[in-house]
């Protein structure tokens, strides 16, 4: 139950309504109350015809295919400012997620006003459970054979936050509680196997899928590999939102004959074709959001995700990618506590990139016109992330798109160009690429007169030195963020017009802290400008301190005073 009143004109439209949202197969909702109590002490209940239900279900009396979410709304009558709006409701879960356990978790930010809460837990006093709490106050009692604890809490006061950056989130640091009937992770581990290894029976139909994907292929590895491409590329990602459906996986006959699945889905139909090879695995749970620390209370809502774990290779994947190769982790996944379901081991995180496996080079090679026009050739060779990603992208390039790319990228710029994109095959889960830009532009600097131009990549689907430098001149000082590391080197032959006098070149530069190094050289022989710029940050991921982000600022502000500089001309 809550209450809540309106006190700004702003807030009026999103407080005019609430819902509530429910499994129709493993849970029962129902609205106690709800009404507006005026400010002048009248109460007006909401009349039916303010509530709105929306049911995901199948065709006629066939089960929903992904969701039976059921989301009841009630719409408060005659709110105004100074109103406050009450709803109260009962939620009964007539089918536990995990047979015999229970766990629930919640925080209050310093930021919002609560006037006065009350958490109330009643549970059998024959049955184990733990909990902790951060600035509630506690009462306990028992009656017969339960027990009752409840927590209070009030901040009418609400205190601004600064902090603007919560790509790392750690619930322990805000008010609020964790209760469990789980003694440890490993036992919420061990609940999720209990439905879902066997889920991954290896079936005839298995069996003969996983030897047409295989095919020749004789290493186990290889194997592996292939059975992982085929999972990403073939099973589309979606959402299992039914009943005890969100934490169990679906039937593989499901999954394939849909080629669709969640996580859990994925997670399962890989770990069988994989065993229908003789290749060990196992899923393993992380949390795919911003927690990089499980709580001391172990609640089911730390883990969110499910992964693959190749004991025989300590290698992780995760299949619901389908542009990360087998063997690496999209980001999100990466530094993360992991629960291993077989196995399970404590204290067990996934692995961040090394150092160093970031690399882009940036080679442009252009010659100017007396009339300011430019032809020229860019290439780029990548590894890591910005391969990976590139690729993703180029893979869902349509010919038309790729037709246009250059000219629309010169278009953005404003100015008058065209070009051709020459890529690699995309098709394969790898992490290397190359592509090249064959362009010509119109004006690209202003002739004849005088005038000044950047150094920089005309074209970049990966990371250049200033993107990768973007972010760390606002940095979070109040709490740790993600971060990241890569090496990006730019080189650039411009040849210039004869009839062109060059003023002043950039700087050589060359600066170096203890995360991170930029050095850049220019050299004019002639009517010839050389220039190359290389960024190593080896920033360890894939957190970072406030303490380590100012220090990056330092030294990013001076390599971005080198990026600005300009050539100056006249003719």
């Amino acid at each position: 139950e809550w209450a809540l009143t309106v006190l700004k004109e702003t807030a009026l439209e999103w407080s005019k309504r609430a819902s509530i949202t429910y499994s129709t197969s493993a849970q029962r909702a129902e609205v106690v109350a709800a009404y507006t109590q005026k400010a002048d002490g009248r109460r007006i209940d909401v009349p039916k015809d303010n509530y709105q239900v929306e049911i995901n279900q199948g065709k006629d009396k066939d089960s929903p295919v992904y969701s039976d979410n059921t989301t009841l709304t009630v719409v408060f009558p005659d709110v105004a400012v100074g109103d406050t709006v009450v709803f109260a409701y009962r939620l009964i879960q007539t089918e536990p997620l995990f047979p015999n356990h229970f766990s629930i978790a919640g925080n209050f930010s310093k930021s919002v006003a609560f006037d006065d809460v009350r958490v109330r837990v009643d549970y059998p006093a024959s049955m184990w459970v733990q909990y902790q709490t951060r600035d509630l106050t506690e009462k306990t009692s028992e009656t017969n054979d339960r027990k009752q604890i409840e927590w209070a809490y009030a901040n009418p006061r609400p205190t601004k936050s600064t902090r603007r950056d919560f790509s790392v989130y750690d619930p322990e640091m805000e008010t609020g509680y964790a209760f469990s009937t789980f003694r440890n992770y490993g036992e919420i581990a061990a609940a999720y196997g209990v439905r879902a290894i066997p889920k991954a029976a290896v079936t005839d139909r298995i069996r003969k899928l996983a030897a047409d994907i295989v095919k020749d292929k004789t290493a186990p590895k290889e194997q592996a590999r292939a059975l992982y491409d085929w999972v990403a590329t073939n099973i589309t990602y979606a959402g299992n939102c039914i009943g005890i459906g969100a934490v169990v996986p679906r039937d593989l006959t499901f999954i394939l004959d849909n080629k669709m699945g969640d996580c859990k889905d994925h997670a399962t139909l890989l770990q069988a074709l994989l065993a229908a090879r003789g290749i060990t695995s196992t899923q393993a749970l992380v949390n795919a959001g911003s927690t990089y620390r499980l709580g001391k209370i172990p609640v089911v809502s730390s883990v969110n995700h499910v992964i693959t774990y190749f004991p025989a290779w300590d290698l992780y994947a995760d299949s619901t990618s389908d542009s990360t190769p087998c063997g690496i982790l999209p980001f999100q996944d990466q530094g993360k506590p992991v629960l291993w379901v077989e196995g399970y081991k404590e204290g067990v995180k996934t692995p961040v990139k090394p150092i160093g496996s970031d690399q882009q080079t940036i080679q442009s090679v252009m010659k100017m016109t007396d009339d300011g026009s430019v032809t020229g050739t860019l290439e780029v060779t990548q590894k890591g992330s910005s391969a990976i990603e590139t690729r993703a992208w180029t893979r869902k390039l349509t010919k038309e798109v790729e037709e246009d790319l250059v000219k629309n990228v010169f278009r953005g710029q404003g100015m008058i160009g065209q070009g051709k994109f020459e890529k690699t095959d995309p098709t394969a889960l790898i992490d290397t690429n190359y592509y090249k830009i064959q362009f010509s532009a119109e004006k690209f600097i202003k002739l004849p007169g005088s005038g000044a131009f950047y150094i920089h990549p005309i074209f970049n689907a990966g990371s250049s030195i200033q993107s990768m430098l973007a972010d760390s001149l606002e940095p979070e000082t109040l709490a740790d963020v993600v971060c990241s590391n890569g090496t990006v080197t730019e080189e650039y032959v411009m040849t210039l017009p004869k009839t062109l006098k060059v003023l002043a070149i950039p700087e050589d530069l060359a600066i170096k802290n203890r995360v991170a190094s930029y050095q850049a050289r220019y050299r004019l022989k002639g009517n010839v400008l050389r220039v190359k710029r290389t960024l190593d940050d080896r920033t360890p991921g894939n957190i970072c301190s406030p303490q380590t982000m100012l220090e990056y600022k330092k030294f990013a502000e001076k390599v971005i005073d080198n990026l600005k500089s300009q050539v100056l001309y006249k003719q």
